[in-house]
């Protein structure tokens, strides 16, 4: 499978800055976004997933110390056509059924320049499992404040990779009359997460 090329997340960092000490984050979900694109005769054809997760575990100090896990709902597949989703959830392509997540655990993490890392770890897809390296750049942090006037904190990541889908043994295809075949087995992935810092939960007398 080819190195990956990040722009999630598949797996998103916060450690880049020295406010960013041991802290859990969690994905915001409606502000993020797990896109992708792949041939499909001449020209790309996008898409996304719609429903995600994951948790991240920051440490500014010490980059190796932190971790990353993130989800994603295979059966959320979504490239507005309603035939092509039908058929990209059976068992042509994700077979959602029987393999329902696409899961990223991250095992090792390095810095790798300013405001970037690599992220490597085991990458589940279709039942199979593959140790990727995704390079990760934090977008800066952000102090908020809610509605109920309770403090938290906000940052941003991107990441993107292509992978391979003939590694995860998503393997179908059309031949063409002319010759080549209808997809590409390239897939280019793009994860742009927005998190949220997991605050303590308030003090009760």
């Amino acid at each position: 499978m080819s190195r990956s090329r990040f722009a999630v997340p598949l797996t998103l960092l916060l450690f880049a800055s020295p406010a960013l000490a041991q802290d859990t984050w969690n994905i915001d979900k409606g502000h993020s976004e797990v896109g992708f694109q792949i041939r499909h005769f001449v020209t790309k054809v996008r898409g996304r997933f719609t429903d995600f997760s994951g948790t991240i575990v920051a440490n500014a100090a010490k980059p190796e110390a932190s971790s990353v896990e993130f989800t994603i709902k295979a059966a959320s597949i979504d490239t507005d056509s309603e035939n092509r989703d039908k058929d990209l959830r059976s068992a042509n392509f994700f077979d959602v059924e029987k393999f329902p997540d696409i899961a990223f655990k991250s095992s090792k993490v390095k810095a790798a320049g300013k405001d970037k890392y690599d992220v490597t770890g085991t990458l589940v897809m279709h039942g199979v499992s593959k140790e990727i390296t995704l390079p990760v750049t934090y977008l800066g942090s952000v102090a908020t404040k809610d509605r109920q006037g309770r403090e938290g904190a906000k940052a941003g990541f991107e990441t993107s990779v292509t992978l391979n889908r003939k590694d995860f043994d998503i393997t179908w295809n059309r031949a063409l009359d002319n010759g080549g075949v209808m997809l590409g087995d390239e897939v280019f992935v793009q994860i742009n997460l927005e998190c949220n810092k997991a605050m303590p939960a308030p003090k009760t007398n």
